[in-house]
């Protein structure tokens, strides 16, 4: 009987969807930003982008509504700057929600 529960549970276990996060988090989505995008683009409240064709992170608000970079996000973000091609980048979607949070505590207003 024991060992009967003990296979249920692994199956279940193997089977389980990855946990959410409860809350989106600003510094989980700097994390991944700086990880992924800081080779072109200022993902920091200040600084200038590596490759001048990458807009600094502080300034998407400015150029796009923050809801269709999310909706671009989960379609697999592509855009092509002048200079180094922007790879494809295809996040989860809490890493959408923590990269979503943290664009908007940086964003800056005209």
């Amino acid at each position: 009987m024991i060992r009967k529960f003990v296979v249920i549970a692994a199956l279940f276990l193997i089977a389980a969807p990855p946990v959410a996060h409860a809350k989106d988090s600003p510094a989980r989505g700097r994390k991944i930003a700086e990880r992924n995008c800081q080779k072109c683009h200022a993902v920091g409240p200040t600084g200038a982008s590596a490759n001048p064709k990458s807009p600094p992170f502080r300034t998407l608000a400015q150029r796009y509504p923050l809801k269709d970079l999310e909706e671009s996000m989960a379609e697999g973000l592509m855009v092509g700057h002048e200079g180094p091609e922007m790879p494809l980048f295809e996040f989860r979607p809490s890493q959408i929600g923590d990269i979503m949070a943290y664009l908007r505590t940086i964003q800056v207003r005209r």
